[in-house]
């Protein structure tokens, strides 16, 4: 029904930086949040940063004023702009959206989760 797609992981040395982008498709009313989280390995899935439709941002302490969060809402697309990129971030990255539906005279919302994208910072 509806579809997460992520790009721009990859290898990059410390001190550098990546752009990871998420576009959103499929049967779509309203994206109401859309954020990104991590995982390292053995670790849990923590959130990074996220965005709602009125441009409202939440950081995850660890990378305030090293990455920016933002959103096209025209082409339900979500950007991370990672800068100054620390080995400690290495991790697969992950896409989420709140998105609501409207079928039949009814409003539901539901959470989707791309597939994830591996960024490895190297020391």
């Amino acid at each position: 029904q509806v579809q997460l797609v992520e790009s721009g992981g990859g290898l990059v040395q410390a001190g550098g930086s990546l752009t990871l982008s998420c576009a959103a498709s499929g049967r779509i009313f309203r994206i109401n949040v859309m954020g990104w989280y991590r995982q390292a390995p053995g670790k849990q899935r923590d959130l990074v940063a996220s965005i709602t439709d009125g441009g409202r941002t939440v950081y995850a302490d660890s990378v305030k004023d090293r990455f920016t969060i933002s959103r096209d809402n025209a082409k339900n697309t979500v950007y991370l702009q990672m800068n100054s990129l620390k080995p400690e971030d290495t991790a697969v990255y992950y896409c989420n959206a709140d998105i609501s539906h409207y079928s039949g005279g009814y409003y539901s919302t539901k959470d989707y989760w791309g597939q994830g994208t591996q960024v490895t910072v190297s020391s």
